[in-house]
């Protein structure tokens, strides 16, 4: 079976939890927001912020910025996040940042970004030395240095930060600014995985299920596979329905494989998809069709047309065994399987419809 592996992608993080700070109005606007009460939230802070305070001017950049008792736009956000970081105010430097990068309420500005992660950075904030990584990680405003990248990394890392840990983590396991050492990147991402950093998670799952850095264990590679699964995570997903197909660490169940399969095959997980034309090819777990598996191999293989998916050699095998009206009905069902967010509409109400 086709399984995903090390599909290993940098994440950033905007820090956009709203500052607490010991004032009159800023405790009251900050109970009423724990309590999701927004509008008094607003009231409390608004006269602050139009005050210059700068804790007040954050909030209510937060606010703004994720639609909070407001009505979300990123050009207030960025207005109230410019006041308080122009007072030094590091939370507010690094979100701004974070717009820049983005493109939210401001142009993408990639130096402008750099501007201000590194102010809020240098103050210690540790989203900002996690985002400032991601910068020269990527060369984004700045020239690529991966040592550079490794630095803050390890700076937000060290203060906790979940994301600089899973990046850190991922520098390691692919030797980028620093010796390749799969050890020290289970280190990282384990501690980012305990903090629910869905990547990481399943990147750990990965290192348990190939054996590097850790001694294999299929167990403890299911058991991460789904906690990332479970956020959602489409490589997971898919990864576990591998477990379950093979019976890898759990006892074999076709049904369970299916499951994981449908829901990374509808977030277009090209090998879920490749695999449950798989199980539909072998009737495992479902009802066997060869216009279905066909429509699933000629999904997956649009969406990856590279030598790894074996779907293009599964779609010409399966091809010699089907009649013409059985390859125009897969094709027609390939059509409505690709319409966005409608696989598995479309595949039910195809299965549904032939009594499969």
């Amino acid at each position: 079976m086709n399984r995903r592996f090390r599909a290993i992608s940098l994440a950033f993080l905007i820090s956009a939890a709203i500052q607490l700070t010991a004032f009159a109005g800023l405790d009251e606007g900050l109970t009423a927001a724990k309590k999701g009460d927004f509008a008094i939230a607003l009231r409390e802070w608004r006269p602050l912020a139009q005050q210059g305070n700068a804790s007040a001017q954050y909030n209510l950049g937060v606010m703004y910025d994720n639609g909070q008792g407001v009505p979300q736009d990123y050009k207030e956000a960025v207005k109230w996040y410019r006041l308080a970081a122009d007072q030094g105010n590091a939370s507010a430097q690094s979100n701004l940042g974070g717009m820049y990068e983005n493109g939210q309420g401001v142009s993408q500005d990639y130096k402008e970004a750099i501007k201000w992660y590194r102010l809020a950075a240098d103050q210690g904030n540790a989203s900002a030395q996690s985002n400032l990584g991601g910068m020269y990680e990527n060369g984004q405003g700045v020239s690529q240095d991966y040592k550079e990248a490794v630095k803050w990394y390890r700076l937000g890392a060290d203060q906790g930060h979940a994301v600089a840990q899973y990046n850190l983590g991922v520098t390691y396991g692919n030797g980028q600014g620093v010796p390749q050492d799969y050890k020290e990147a289970v280190k990282w991402y384990r501690l980012a995985a305990k903090q629910g950093h869905a990547d990481a998670q399943y990147n750990l799952g990965v290192t348990y299920d190939d054996g590097r850095g850790v001694s294999q264990d299929y167990k403890e590679a299911v058991k991460w596979y789904r906690l990332a699964a479970k956020q959602g995570l489409a490589d997971a997903q898919s990864n576990l329905g591998v477990m379950y197909e093979n019976g890898q660490g759990v006892s074999q169940d076709y049904k369970e494989a299916v499951k994981w399969y449908r829901l990374a095959a509808e977030q277009g997980n090209a090998n879920a998809q490749s695999n449950l034309g798989v199980m539909y090819f072998n009737g495992q777990g479902v009802s066997q069709s060869r216009v279905v598996a066909f429509a699933l191999f000629n999904l997956s293989a649009a969406n990856d047309p590279s030598a790894d998916n074996k779907a293009t050699g599964n779609r010409t095998s399966l091809t010699e065994k089907m009649s013409n009206k059985e390859i125009e009905a897969a094709q027609d069902l390939t059509r409505e399987l690709a319409k966005p967010k409608n696989l598995l509409a479309a595949l039910d109400k195809y299965i549904k419809k032939r009594g499969l």
